[in-house]
């Protein structure tokens, strides 16, 4: 079970930019697809915390397990949950897919630290805070931790390298800025591929051989009103089609959540749903007329709340 707690993590959180910064004063790491956690440390105990303030620590008990291995009194880590492919990559999916028997590939990918052994020193630059974490973790490249490594300068080719090998994205950080909970333009992240978070409004029934579910209908806030930005019917395997299905039918209505409804053919096919579920999709890009293509479904985020979830669009830099 899930529970909310009261935490003391609160997270720094990256601006979407088109292209990565340039010179120097920037720190370039891997974007890892997982879950967001901080991992507090009190007298030896540990929890995890997703950045709403869940308390996840029964959800990844190796990782709690390992973070109690490195045998500090009290400390506060910042860091990305994620199951690792064959081929090195991080995959969501993969995450979603897992059970406990299969947890080999589970890492905690860890980037920041926030507190050691009393008085907090996120007030330090990144480069100081991330060496005294380097420290503390080391550089190992195998177990359940393992320390987030960045390049200084290059963004471009860092980026482009990435691309190459198939990851989601790189992020920016400014080397010498204190970490600031919030989205302050100290953390940038630039993506390979469209990728976000979407609000399940509605869904279709199965054609033909199909089990579960045909389509989510999805879309995103603005403001109050729920904005209808497509379907999406693939990525979905056997078993999480019937879950989905079984989650939706419990929250099935008669009205239609989104403003304005979808066009008149797909309303009259659709179920509609209160809007309580978030998914992670990755599609091709926006239409003119705002919707996606191409997209497929990579899993529920149970770490995300629904009214938080936006149309992320590039900033752009000055």
């Amino acid at each position: 079970m899930l529970l909310m707690a009261h935490s003391d993590y609160e997270p720094q959180l990256a601006t979407l930019v088109a292209e990565p910064p340039s010179g120097d004063e920037w720190f370039h790491e891997i974007k890892f697809d997982g879950y967001r956690i901080g991992a507090r440390v009190r007298k030896g105990a540990v929890a995890l915390y997703t950045r709403n303030g869940n308390d996840w620590t029964t959800a990844f008990p190796e990782i709690a397990e390992a973070v109690k291995r490195l045998g500090v009194d009290d400390a506060l880590i910042d860091g990305e949950v994620s199951v690792v492919l064959a081929d090195g990559r991080t995959s969501f999916q993969a995450l979603q897919n897992s059970s406990r028997a299969d947890r080999g590939t589970l890492v905690y990918f860890v980037f920041d630290l926030l507190r050691l052994d009393g008085p907090r020193i996120a007030a330090l630059p990144l480069e100081e805070r991330k060496a005294r974490l380097k420290k503390l973790v080391g550089s190992r490249k195998t177990g359940r931790i393992r320390f987030s490594e960045h390049v200084v300068g290059h963004g471009d080719a860092f980026f482009a390298q990435a691309c190459r090998h198939g990851l989601e994205g790189i992020v920016s950080k400014s080397r010498d800025l204190p970490y600031r909970a919030g989205r302050h333009g100290g953390w940038l992240k630039t993506k390979c591929v469209q990728r976000q978070e979407f609000v399940i409004g509605g869904f279709t029934d199965p054609e033909g051989a199909r089990a579960g579910l045909g389509a989510l209908l999805i879309g995103y806030y603005e403001g109050d009103h729920l904005v209808f930005s497509g379907k999406v019917g693939t990525g979905f395997t056997y078993k999480v089609a019937m879950d989905l299905r079984a989650r939706l039918d419990r929250l099935e209505q008669k009205t239609c959540p989104f403003t304005p409804p979808p066009p008149g053919a797909l309303g009259r096919s659709a179920h509609w749903v209160k809007p309580q579920l978030v998914c992670e999709v990755v599609f091709t890009e926006w239409t003119s007329d705002g919707k996606i293509r191409h997209p497929s479904f990579q899993g529920l985020r149970a770490d995300k709340k629904p009214k938080d979830v936006i149309r992320e669009q590039p900033a752009r830099r000055l």
